[in-house]
């Protein structure tokens, strides 16, 4: 097992790596500079450029940028002077943070739950429901969902509170449009590994021996039914916080995603790599979290984690 830890986290360091490489030189390979404004003088402009060390050659600021990021300093804001790119990020990550755990709980226990009653009632009405609530729920984009809810819901009807998030309310139907997919897909992961559970010999002792079909899932269907769930957990989260960037710009939450989608905007390059590299440590610290979680799970994963 430390072996296998041991490898995966050299893949991550290699990972963010090239990542970082690629984005700096893509950033630098747009046309133009964020500072090209007419109504700013030239040497003014000259001035920014020299204080963002952006009349240096490329090799130098690419240097200078892994210096910095050794030092874990993600550079300053073109278009907040006063703030670092680190200091956004930590203030803006909370509300995506707070809004993305309330999303993936919901999206287990949601997802789980209808996957194993569709499961327990297969080919009945309640099955036929619940597939084609997983249907619509893979088909329909988050953002198309988020745009729905918000005007019917929170403006028309004036259910719900359609942006930010100052309350408990608040957080219903951005969590809605973030875990509709992943509810969904959950929901079909679970269905289909439960009915092949269910027709295991142990299943068919235990509904011998008079336990109730309840008992019988929970107990004994569950575990081996939940690998599958597990091994999703790393892509699930990764697809919520992506989804996030859309659905927090929607909904006017101050998180992460918004300040993304508005760094690409203004151009603010520095605010971009920040944002890409820590939303890829992010992803690939669940994705690690989720191998370990399935090695721990599964007894032939660790098998195969003590052997190589």
């Amino acid at each position: 097992m430390i072996r296998f830890i041991g490898r995966r986290f050299l893949n991550i360091l290699l990972s963010l790596f090239v990542l970082a490489t690629l984005t700096f030189f893509l950033m630098k390979a747009v046309p133009g500079n964020p500072f090209l404004d007419e109504k700013t003088p030239k040497a003014a402009r000259d001035a920014l450029m020299a204080f963002y060390g952006l009349d240096k050659a490329l090799w130098k600021q690419y240097l200078i940028y892994l210096g910095n990021l050794l030092q874990g300093d993600l550079g300053i804001s073109y278009k907040t002077p006063g703030q670092t790119v680190t200091q956004i990020i930590s203030q803006s990550f909370l509300y995506s943070l707070k809004l993305g755990a309330v999303a993936i709980v919901v999206s287990v226990i949601v997802g789980v739950s209808l996957g194993m009653v569709s499961a327990m009632y297969n080919r009945k009405l309640i099955d036929k429901i619940a597939v084609v609530i997983s249907i619509l729920g893979i088909s329909i984009p988050n953002f198309v969902v988020a745009s729905v809810t918000q005007f019917y819901i929170g403006a028309e009807l004036r259910w719900l509170p359609v942006a930010g998030l100052d309350g408990p309310l608040s957080y219903i139907l951005p969590t809605f449009a973030l875990s509709a997919l992943p509810i969904a897909f959950i929901a079909r992961l679970t269905r289909s590994s439960m009915l092949e559970v269910l027709t295991a010999d142990y299943i068919r002792t235990a509904k011998a021996k008079g336990l109730s079909p309840i008992r019988i899932t929970l107990r004994h269907g569950l575990r081996n039914a939940i690998l599958p769930v597990v091994t999703y957990l790393g892509p699930m989260t990764a697809n919520i916080i992506t989804g996030s960037v859309v659905v927090e710009k929607i909904y006017n939450v101050p998180g992460l995603g918004q300040f993304f989608t508005n760094s690409v905007t203004n151009r603010d390059y520095p605010l971009i790599m920040g944002i890409t590299l820590f939303y890829a440590v992010i992803l690939m610290f669940a994705r690690f979290l989720a191998d370990i979680g399935y090695a721990m799970v599964d007894p032939r994963m660790k098998k195969s984690t003590k052997g190589g």
